[in-house]
């Protein structure tokens, strides 16, 4: 009687710890997918908004009667920062 009832309380203690690690593995595996659905999702919104925006801008002294030949300055961001062009 002993003999049986270890060998259940090893069989019940085996299948728990099997569910267990399935349990476990699967969660894993669910938040993994999740991550990797929200890293790819996040490229291709970052690559869908990339759109350089060009602007000009002329100081106040540079207006069509001061221009002598002068180079417009040039302003635009590239996404990574600001540039201006003298």
């Amino acid at each position: 009687m002993q003999s049986i009832r270890s060998v259940l309380f090893t069989a019940a203690a085996l299948s728990i710890t099997f569910a267990a690690f399935v349990l476990t593995a699967s969660l894993a595996l669910a938040l993994a997918g999740i991550a990797a659905v929200v890293v790819v999702g996040s490229a291709i919104a970052t690559r869908l908004n990339f759109r350089p925006a060009r602007a000009t801008a002329r100081p106040a002294a540079a207006g069509p009667a001061h221009g002598h030949g002068q180079r417009e300055m040039r302003i635009w961001n590239d996404g990574r920062g600001t540039i201006i062009d003298l």
